[in-house]
């Protein structure tokens, strides 16, 4: 398998994420060329997680800030009044 952590990839797949009957937490990865169970201690699949929430805070900070559209303000203009009926 070519590539690595960033590398990017049109693969596309999904993730199952849930406890066995045998107390373990499995992770479930299924593509369309593979499915692959992977078990972790509770222990560990909160190390993972950890791992997870710290990586998703540094590609938010590597991430691109995108500008907010700001519509341009028309002199004098104020709050829009709605018409009212009793």
């Amino acid at each position: 398998m070519n590539g690595g952590i960033n590398s990017q990839t049109d693969e596309s797949g999904e993730i199952q994420i849930g406890p066995t009957s045998l107390g373990m937490v499995r992770l479930f990865i299924r593509t369309d060329r593979f499915e692959l169970p992977m078990d972790f201690t509770p222990e560990e699949a909160e190390e993972i997680a950890a791992e997870l929430v710290e990586a998703a805070s540094l590609a938010q900070q590597a991430a691109p800030k995108k500008k907010k559209a700001q519509r341009p303000k028309k002199p004098g203009a104020g709050p829009a009044k709605q018409d009212r009926k009793p």
